[in-house]
């Protein structure tokens, strides 16, 4: 330790990565916990929520275990850390008084607060561009629509959709899910563009 009571900048990144390794562990426990909660996997595994925190585990024990670089690496970190704050986001504003199918508290907080809280940061304080990637950042678009649409047809299918913005019974019909499904690709395309810019300027401080 350093005289000044800070960490030494040559451990620094040890810390780091013990800490990835960490938040994993925690976020594992927590889905473990959801998966034996849940009562149709099928269902489970449907909700946004649980595809981005899955995502983020693989990010956080890779980026614990060996830390890769490069811009492929760098394009995953930031499609996960850009997934997790549409989770948070999403969850603060639309759904924090509604059944997500998580019945444990710290298992609701780990997934939508915590796990989103740490990708950001973990992009904020080491973040990987080492020049701009706007028009990259983008791409990572790609899975929320996609996964949109998902929801939309198995939702007609079998009659159940995760989210009530979703539902077209809920939210007053197809045209209105049409609206609400622009509007939120705009928001993310925002928000897309606002991780990517955090990596960029940080990498330039840096």
């Amino acid at each position: 330790q350093s005289r000044s009571g800070a960490i030494p900048a040559r451990w620094v990144p040890a810390v780091a990565r013990a800490g990835r390794l960490l938040f994993a562990g925690f976020d594992i426990a927590a889905m473990c916990v959801a998966i034996a909660d849940s009562r149709h996997l099928v269902h489970f595994f449907s909700f946004f929520t649980i595809e981005s925190n899955l995502l983020a585990i693989v990010v956080l024990l890779i980026g614990g275990a060996v830390n890769p670089r490069g811009a492929r690496w760098a394009w995953v970190r930031g499609a996960a850390t850009l997934y997790m704050v549409i989770t948070g986001i999403v969850y603060a504003a639309l759904l924090a008084n509604v059944e997500v199918g998580l019945t444990a508290p710290w298992v609701d907080s780990a997934m939508h607060q915590v796990t989103p809280a740490v990708l950001l940061a973990d992009w904020i304080f080491f973040p990987p561009w080492p020049r701009a990637a706007y028009s990259k950042a983008l791409g990572w678009l790609a899975f929320p629509l996609a996964y949109f649409a998902y929801s939309l047809i198995r939702g007609a299918a079998v009659d159940w959709y995760p989210y009530p913005f979703i539902d077209p019974r809920q939210s007053g019909g197809y045209g209105r899910v049409a609206v609400f499904a622009v509007e939120l690709a705009v928001v993310f395309a925002l928000l897309a563009l606002a991780v990517s810019a955090i990596g960029v300027a940080r990498s330039r401080r840096r």
